[in-house]
C-alpha cells in the first residue's frame, strides 16, 4: 500500500501541472485582461463585477496616466482595447504591475514555482494577499460544504437502505415521487421558494435572509451562538443539499438493490443469518462501494463550486462567489490560486476515497493494481 500511496503521490505532480497549464493557455486568449478592466475604470466604464472592488492599479496610475496622455499611439497600446490615445509609458507600467512585461512561459513558471512554496501573491484589485482572501471567505463556504455533506449522507444513506429492503412498496413508490420531484427542482429556484414561504417574502418571517450569524453574535453566549449559526445556515443547506439528497438516495438504493440479488445473499439467508446480519454483515460493505467512490466529487463540489447561486442569494461571502468575481473581474491571482487549491484538495481527497475503500473491503489490494 505504501508503493500505491507513493505512486498516487508522484502523479498528482503532472496532473497539477496539466490543470494549471491548460487554463493558463486558456486564460492568455480571454479578452478583457486586468490591464483593460483598468483602462475600463480610467474611463468610466467600469466593467467590475462588483462595486466592492477598488482599483488599487487604477488608483496608484490613474491621474498620472490621464495627464501624461498623448496622442502617440505604438504596439504595446494598440493591442489593449480602449488605450488609443493614452500615454505608452502609463500602459507598460500597468503591464508591468501585473506582471505582462514577462513572456507568458516565465509568468507561468514563476506562477507554479511561487505556488509550490504556497505563495499566490497579492489580489490585483484589493488591497489583501490571496491566503487573506480565502481566509475571510473559507468559513462561509465550510459551513455550507460540511454540514450539506453531513446532512446529505444521514439521510439519504438509511433512506435509500429502506427503500432498498422495501423495493416496491408504498413507502418506496412515495418517497420515489418525491425525491424525483425534488431532483427536478432547481436548488436556486428552491431557495427563492424558501425565501417567499420562510424569509420574509409573502408568508412566514422565521429565518434571516442574510449572512452566516448575526451582527451582534459576538456578544451572545456561547450556546446563542450556536443556535444563531445553525438558524442562518438552515435555509441554505436545505437549497443546497436538495438535488445532492436524491441523487445520494437513489444512488444507496440502486446499490444495495444489486447486492441484495447476489448469490451470496440467498446463502447467508439460506444459512440462518437474521435480516440484519445479512444487510449490515455482508451487504452493507459491498453497496457502499460505489457510494464512498462518489464522496470526493460530492464533497469536493459541495464545498467549493456548489454554493455560487446559493451564496449570492442568501449574501453568503464565499469562496464560490470569491472566484466567480474574480473571473468576471480578471484577478488572475484570485483565479488560479482558487483553481490551485480546489485541484489540489480534489486529488488529495480522492487519494483518501481509495485508502476508505480498502478500510471497508480488506479484499480490495491497489498495491497490485497500475495507478
Amino acid at each position: 500500500m505504501t508503493a500505491y500511496i507513493l505512486r498516487r503521490i508522484l502523479f498528482m505532480i503532472p496532473t497539477m501541472i496539466g490543470i494549471m497549464l491548460v487554463s493558463f493557455v486558456v486564460v492568455q486568449f480571454a479578452p478583457g485582461g486586468p490591464v483593460e478592466q483598468v483602462i475600463a475604470k480610467l474611463q468610466g466604464s467600469d466593467t467590475s463585477a462588483t462595486s466592492r472592488i477598488s482599483g488599487s492599479a487604477g488608483g496608484d496610475f490613474g491621474s498620472r496616466g490621464m495627464a501624461q496622455g498623448g496622442s502617440g499611439v505604438d504596439a504595446t497600446t494598440s493591442k489593449y482595447r480602449g488605450a488609443q490615445g493614452m500615454d505608452p509609458a502609463f500602459i507598460k507600467k500597468l503591464e508591468q504591475q501585473f506582471g505582462f512585461d514577462k513572456p507568458a512561459h516565465e509568468r507561468f513558471l514563476l506562477m507554479m514555482w511561487n505556488y509550490i512554496r504556497f505563495d499566490f501573491g497579492s489580489s490585483y484589485f484589493r488591497d489583501v494577499t490571496v491566503l487573506q482572501l480565502i481566509k475571510e471567505k473559507l468559513p462561509v463556504s465550510m459551513s455550507l460544504g460540511i454540514w450539506m455533506t453531513l446532512l446529505t449522507y444521514l439521510i439519504s444513506i438509511p433512506l435509500g437502505i429502506k427503500k432498498a429492503v422495501d423495493s416496491g412498496s408504498q413507502f418506496d413508490m412515495w418517497t420515489s415521487t418525491v425525491i424525483i420531484i425534488g431532483y427536478a427542482i432547481p436548488g436556486f429556484l428552491f431557495a427563492i421558494l424558501l425565501i417567499i414561504l420562510f424569509a420574509g417574502g409573502s408568508f412566514f418571517n422565521w429565518f434571516p435572509l442574510r449572512g452566516l450569524v448575526s451582527d451582534n453574535f459576538w456578544a451572545m453566549p456561547w450556546y446563542q451562538q450556536i443556535i444563531d449559526y445553525f438558524w442562518h445556515l438552515t435555509l441554505p443547506i436545505i437549497a443546497m443539499a436538495l438535488s445532492a439528497f436524491a441523487t445520494m438516495t437513489l444512488l444507496t438504493k440502486n446499490s444495495f438493490l444489486d447486492e441484495i440479488r447476489k448469490q451470496y445473499v440467498l446463502t447467508a439467508r439460506a444459512k440462518g443469518c437474521s435480516r440484519n446480519q445479512v444487510l449490515y454483515g455482508h451487504v452493507f460493505r459491498n453497496a457502499m462501494l460505489i457510494v464512498v467512490a462518489g464522496f470526493p466529487s460530492a464533497f469536493v463540489s459541495s464545498f467549493f463550486a456548489g454554493s455560487l447561486l446559493i451564496e449570492t442569494i442568501f449574501s453568503l461571502d464565499g469562496l464560490g462567489l470569491l472566484g466567480f468575481e474574480s473571473v468576471l473581474n480578471r484577478d488572475y491571482p484570485v483565479v488560479f490560486a482558487t483553481l490551485y487549491i480546489f485541484s489540489l484538495v480534489g486529488v488529495v481527497v480522492n487519494l483518501v476515497s481509495d485508502l476508505t475503500y480498502t478500510w471497508i473491503d480488506p479484499r480490495i489490494d491497489f498495491e497490485s493494481r497500475e495507478v
